[in-house]
C-alpha cells in the first residue's frame, strides 16, 4: 500500500510538471508580474553583460537578484514580428491567446503602459496612438506621447553631417534618415515618453498595492530606439572622442552572401564618410540607454518601497538587439548575433539568482510566467517553460533558437550559428572560435556534414513551428 501511495504521488508530480504548473510539493512563486521590455537594446551594451563603458546600475542590480540568460534570442528581428511572437508565444502570427488575455482569464488585472505590441517610433509616439496594440490583452492601457526629434535642443542627423538647433526640416516620421538622428537638450527628462511611462507605472503600482486582485503590469520603454533623444547630462557622460568603433576586417563583406548583407549599412547610409559621427552615434545610444536605466530604477525602487518584491515576478528584456557599425551594419532586421541576442533576466520570489548559458527564446517568457504564477498555459503556446533553468542554470530546455527574417532563418546553438536564406545561400560560424562572426565556414571546405545536419534540423523545426502544422496533443486535464 505504501508503494502504491508513493507511485501515485510520483505520477501526480510528473503530470503537473507536464502541464506547466508546479509539482505538488511546490507553490507558485509569484502572485503578480511586472514585465519590462525595452526597444532596440543590444545585450552587450549593459554592464551586467560585460560592457565597461555604458552606465546601467539599475538594470545591473535587477540582474543581481535575477536569473540572467546569456544566450537569449529573439524570434522576429524587427519590432512588430518580435513583439507579436513573444506576446503570443508563436513563431509565426498571432494565432491563439495573448499573454495578457491569458492573465485576465485567470483573474489578473492586465495593464499596458507604453509600447508592448508594435508602435511606430516616432510615428505613433508623437500623436500618442495605439499602433498595432491588441486591445483584448489589457484591462486598461496607456500611451506615452513625446516630441521625439522635434524636442527643442541640439539636433543632429549624423549620416548627413547636419547639426542645428532649428526645429524646421528635422528628419522624423517616415523620413529616410531618421534612424541617425540625435537630440541633446536642457531638461530633467520629465517630458520624455519613458519618464512618463515610469511615472504612470509607479502610480499603478501604488494603486495595486492597495487592492487584493493580482496584476500583470507590462511596461514598454521605447529607448534606445531612434531618435536618440535625452537630456544633455546623459550625453555628457559619453565624450564621443573616447569611443572605440567596432573592428571590421578588410574584405569582411566578401564572407557574407548577398542575401545576408544588411540594407542599412555604412556605405548605403553615407555614415561611412564620417567616422567621428559614428562615434557620436554610439555616444547617443549610450546616453539613451542610461536614461532608460534610470527609469527602470524608478520602477524597481517603487516595487521595493511598496513591499511587492515578495509577491512579484519581474522580467526585463528587449524585442531584439541592434547594430552600431559592426560588420558595417546599422539597426536590425538581419540574423547576426548583435541583432538576435537580447538581454533577459527573470526575478521571482524564492528563486535564487544566477546566470545561465542555456539557449532560450523570447517565446519562452509566456509559459514561464504562467508557471511562476500557477496559471494554465494555453495549448497554442509554442515556447518552453524555463522553470527548470530558473531552478538549475545548467539545465537546458532546448538545443537551438530559431530567428526569422523576411528572406531566411537562423539556428543558434551553444557552439554554432547557422543561417540559411531563400536563395539557398548559407552562413556557418563557430562561436567558440569566432564570436564576432568574421569567418564564414559555409564557404570553406570540410564542413559539409555540419551544414547538412543544420539543413535537416532547420527543415524539421520550421515544419513544427509552421502555423499550419497540426496541433500537438495537449496533456490530459489541461484546458
Amino acid at each position: 500500500m505504501k508503494r502504491l501511495v508513493l507511485l501515485v504521488s510520483w505520477l501526480a508530480s510528473v503530470w503537473l510538471c507536464d502541464i506547466g504548473t508546479w509539482a505538488v510539493a511546490d507553490q507558485p512563486a509569484a502572485t503578480n508580474v511586472v514585465f519590462i521590455i525595452s526597444d532596440d537594446l543590444k545585450a552587450s551594451v549593459l554592464g551586467c553583460y560585460g560592457n565597461p563603458v555604458c552606465e546601467t546600475p539599475h538594470i545591473d542590480r535587477l540582474a543581481a537578484r535575477s536569473m540572467v540568460f546569456d544566450r537569449a534570442y529573439c524570434q522576429g528581428t524587427a519590432c512588430a514580428p518580435s513583439r507579436t511572437s513573444l506576446m503570443f508565444s508563436r513563431y509565426f502570427g498571432d494565432r491563439g491567446i495573448s499573454m495578457g488575455e491569458n492573465f485576465i482569464r485567470h483573474g489578473h488585472h492586465s495593464t499596458r503602459v507604453g509600447k508592448i505590441f508594435h508602435m511606430r517610433v516616432p510615428g505613433d509616439i508623437i500623436p500618442g496612438t495605439d499602433g498595432q496594440d491588441v486591445a483584448d490583452c489589457w484591462t486598461e492601457r496607456y500611451n506615452m506621447p513625446g516630441l521625439e526629434a522635434h524636442t527643442p535642443g541640439d539636433y543632429a542627423c549624423l549620416n548627413l553631417d547636419i547639426f542645428s538647433t532649428d526645429l524646421e526640416n528635422r528628419q522624423s516620421t517616415a523620413m529616410p534618415h531618421r534612424m541617425f538622428v540625435t537630440v541633446s537638450y536642457e531638461g530633467d527628462g520629465s517630458d520624455q515618453p519613458d519618464w512618463k511611462a515610469a511615472t504612470k507605472s509607479i502610480e499603478l503600482l501604488q494603486r495595486y498595492s492597495q487592492q487584493q486582485q493580482p496584476f500583470f503590469l507590462a511596461i514598454g520603454f521605447i529607448r534606445p530606439h531612434y531618435p536618440s533623444v535625452a537630456p544633455v547630462q546623459y550625453f555628457d557622460r559619453y565624450p564621443h572622442e573616447e569611443i572605440e568603433l567596432p573592428f571590421v576586417p578588410e574584405g569582411h563583406l566578401d564572407e557574407i552572401p548577398a542575401a545576408g548583407i544588411s540594407r542599412s549599412n555604412s556605405q548605403q547610409s553615407g555614415i561611412d564618410r564620417f567616422p567621428e559621427n559614428q562615434q557620436r552615434m554610439w555616444a547617443a545610444y549610450y546616453a539613451t540607454v542610461t536614461f532608460l536605466d534610470d527609469q527602470v530604477g524608478r520602477v524597481l525602487d517603487e516595487i521595493d518601497r511598496l513591499g511587492l518584491a515578495d509577491t512579484t515576478a519581474i522580467v526585463f528584456t528587449s524585442d531584439h538587439g541592434y547594430h552600431l557599425g559592426e560588420h558595417t551594419f546599422w539597426q536590425k532586421t538581419n540574423l547576426r548575433e548583435e541583432v538576435i541576442r537580447v538581454p533577459l533576466m527573470i526575478s521571482a520570489p524564492g528563486l535564487a539568482p544566477g546566470r545561465s548559458d542555456s539557449i532560450v527564446e523570447l517565446m519562452d517568457i509566456y509559459p514561464t510566467l504562467c508557471a511562476l504564477t500557477g496559471i494554465a498555459t494555453p495549448p497554442t503556446v509554442q515556447g518552453k517553460n524555463l522553470i527548470p533553468v530558473l531552478r538549475d542554470p545548467t539545465v537546458s530546455v532546448r538545443d537551438a533558437a530559431l530567428s526569422i527574417v523576411r528572406n531566411g532563418h537562423s539556428l543558434r546553438c551553444p557552439r554554432w550559428a547557422y543561417m540559411r536564406y531563400q536563395d539557398e545561400s548559407e552562413e556557418l560560424y563557430d562561436m567558440d572560435a569566432d564570436p564576432q562572426q568574421f569567418r564564414n565556414l559555409a564557404r570553406r571546405d570540410g564542413h559539409e556534414t555540419i551544414l547538412q545536419d543544420f539543413r535537416q534540423r532547420l527543415q524539421a523545426i520550421l515544419a513544427d513551428a509552421s502555423p499550419t502544422a497540426p496541433k500537438k496533443a495537449k496533456p490530459k486535464g489541461q484546458p
